[in-house]
């Protein structure tokens, strides 16, 4: 999404495939190695950073923003765009262990008492997806989507960075009638929005 908006910028991505997946580790470890991502790309020359890891956000990017002088764009669960939208009041979060239980993600979640979050961990995911295996998947998703389902969820919310790879075979489980939410192009807005703020958009073509 971030490409497709800003097609003129000069874009590092760094996959820390080797600490993968991020969900299953303590807070202590997620914040260590979110200094460590973020200290490699300020050596590039990095003007902003987005924090494109739910798991990564929801833990870490308080102390990023507090400890480094550069501005950070988070992801979040869309629980908010969920919330308001919602009919029935049900809305299901497929997201990794680390994010469910962030502080984050409770603050966020319980701003919305007339809403049931119907939390569900994606746990083998990722692991899955970072192999490529995304068609292997599908049992996992009919175990964790149906429930929701069944609750009477109109609202999916995506939880993590790499569950939209999945959003084709979510559909095949899923009725036409319930909405999935991913927050990737709201972050390509932010991100846009800062770098003009900041005066930092590139003009190159």
């Amino acid at each position: 999404e971030i490409n497709a908006l800003l097609p003129n910028e000069n874009i590092i991505y760094l996959a820390d495939s080797k600490n993968a997946p991020y969900g299953n580790k303590s807070a202590e470890d997620i914040l260590q190695l979110s200094i460590k991502n973020t200290e490699y790309l300020l050596k590039k020359g990095c003007k902003i950073i987005v924090v494109a890891c739910n798991t990564a956000t929801t833990n870490a990017i308080k102390i990023l923003r507090d400890k480094y002088d550069v501005a950070f764009i988070g992801i979040e669960p869309a629980i908010k765009p969920a919330a308001l939208n919602t009919k029935t009041g049900k809305i299901g979060v497929l997201a990794t262990r680390g994010t469910l239980a962030s502080e984050l993600f409770l603050s966020t979640s319980s701003k919305f008492n007339d809403v049931e979050f119907i939390e569900v961990e994606g746990k083998g995911l990722v692991t899955l997806i970072e192999a490529g295996k995304i068609e292997e998947t599908k049992p996992l998703l009919k175990k964790y989507l149906l429930p929701m389902i069944e609750k009477g969820t109109d609202k999916i919310v995506l939880g993590c960075t790499h569950y939209p790879f999945l959003i084709p075979l979510i559909k095949e489980i899923i009725p036409a009638s319930v909405n999935i939410i991913d927050s990737g192009l709201a972050v390509a807005k932010q991100t846009k929005a800062v770098l003009q703020k900041q005066n930092y958009l590139s003009d190159k073509e």
